[in-house]
């Protein structure tokens, strides 16, 4: 496989094994350390997580309101080292859309209430979106600015973990990079140790779907350029390591990572998996390319939202040494599939991509054939180094001439910002997708203020951009 890292994207700008392992690794004490999450809601269920090392019955409770004083659904359930002291519940018979409080114990060890939502809809849908998790690049304030939201639910495109050591600010566990089992494993474990990370999971549901660095930089089915099978043995056992790892420690379903939700009339959310049947040819797939294409041209819903690892977009990329024109690794290196998706939309113009993965802020109209047919909002790293970090200069200053020569090559991007670190949120209506970026103001600051920068919205029908003023 082809393609250009991020990292290297980023620098040429700035110049001008063991799957079926049952160890218990990183073992926590017999408490509920690493907090609780739920994920992939639905009108009628949602799905539960937590982690307890324990060989005793697992009791679980979701209740109409914080003090537990009407519980709707409860159970019990047990885990095993085969699973890494994981817990998934699968709870089904809610009401739709309706807020829910839930809550594990062993014994008498209670863990943390969780609050979760059901899919569904009023008049609007409010959503969070991150991507790019560095731990030793900085500290995580922005998950911590979500969980303080109003939110129906956080949406995640990728690289939650980083299986690299990159970055001072903290250690990465562990110290060296992941390959097995276990060592994928301890990451993950690290990761929900941040109070940042509990306190955004215990507030709200996530969806969220993988980019590359959960396994390997620019990984696809086939490989990854930066894995060494000489020293590192074969990469089939160091992916299916990284994916069992995964499914167990994230608030997802099992299995796959393409699926659809939907949320009453207002919007369908399709969530798309760019690694999994990425070859040298497609980046989606046949079946998952068809499934998509199927949902986007005949769904009913009044918008599509499609969860997307990488950018859609076609970019130019300024003449700049080391640097090719484009970026393979995003759907620019797989333009057959891009071509046929975007055909597929018709004159439907209510479809938005929501993309992570550049470490970088943009707003854009998604061209074919002259026109824009969707647009695309990229939220920007939580704490991955972006322009400003890679070049050590204070943010605002080199980037500028770098932005407006993306611009001018590439008029279908509206808006584009290089340097600054966050989250974003993503207000869904009847007539608008509006898209805000909230920038911390200090990624090595665990308690870094947060603050909203910039907002653009979609009018319906229109796959158009348009600045909102502050």
């Amino acid at each position: 496989m082809t393609g250009v890292g991020r990292r290297t994207f980023l620098m040429g700008a700035a110049v001008a094994g063991a799957a079926a392992s049952t160890g218990t690794a990183h073992a926590a004490p017999a408490e509920f350390a690493h907090g609780v999450a739920s994920g992939d809601p639905l009108p009628d269920g949602v799905l539960l997580w937590t982690r307890v090392v324990t060989s005793a019955a697992i009791r679980w409770e979701v209740a109409a309101d914080q003090r537990f004083l009407h519980v709707v659904k409860r159970g019990v359930t047990r885990t095993s080292a085969a699973r890494d002291h994981t817990v998934k519940v699968e709870v089904q018979g809610l009401r739709p859309n309706h807020r829910y409080w839930y809550r594990f114990r062993v014994g008498n060890v209670v863990s943390p209430v969780g609050r979760t939502k059901t899919a569904g809809c009023g008049s609007e849908l409010n959503f969070g979106v991150a991507s790019c998790a560095n731990w030793p690049a900085g500290h995580f304030a922005g998950y911590g600015y979500l969980a303080r939201q109003d939110l129906d639910a956080v949406i995640h495109l990728g690289d939650y973990i980083y299986e690299n050591l990159d970055g001072t600010v903290r250690p990465h566990e562990p110290a060296h990079r992941c390959v097995t089992l276990d060592d994928y494993r301890q990451r993950h474990a690290q990761y929900k140790t941040d109070r940042h990370v509990q306190a955004l999971h215990a507030a709200h549901a996530m969806i969220a779907t993988w980019d590359d660095h959960e396994s390997a930089d620019n990984s696809s089915s086939i490989g990854s350029p930066q894995h060494d099978p000489a020293t590192e043995g074969p990469w089939g056992a160091r992916l299916a390591a990284a994916t069992q790892a995964y499914f167990e420690w994230m608030p997802v379903r099992e299995g796959k990572l393409d699926r659809t939700f939907r949320f009453g009339d207002l919007a369908t959310l399709t969530m798309l998996d760019l690694r999994s049947y990425r070859t040298d040819t497609t980046i989606l797939g046949a079946a998952q390319r068809d499934r998509l294409i199927s949902t986007l041209s005949t769904d009913g819903a009044r918008w599509q939202l499609v969860g997307n690892s990488v950018m859609i977009s076609p970019l130019k990329v300024p003449p700049l040494p080391g640097l090719p024109p484009s970026n393979p690794d995003q759907w620019d290196g797989f333009p057959v599939d891009r071509e046929l998706v975007l055909r597929s939309l018709g004159d439907r113009k209510n479809t938005v991509f929501l993309t992570g993965d550049i470490h970088s802020s943009w707003a854009n109209e998604v061209p074919l054939g002259g026109q824009s047919v969707a647009t695309e909002y990229v939220v920007t790293s939580l704490t991955s180094d972006n322009f400003d970090d890679l070049l050590k200069v204070p943010p605002r200053t080199a980037s500028l001439q770098v932005e407006a020569a993306f611009q001018a090559l590439n008029p279908h991007v509206r808006f584009v910002e290089l340097d600054s670190h966050g989250v974003s949120t993503l207000r869904v209506t009847a007539d608008e997708v509006r898209f805000d970026w909230h920038y911390v103001a200090d990624k090595k600051d665990p308690d870094s203020a947060v603050a909203r920068a910039h907002s653009f919205r979609t009018r319906h029908n229109t796959a158009q951009t348009e600045r909102v003023p502050l």
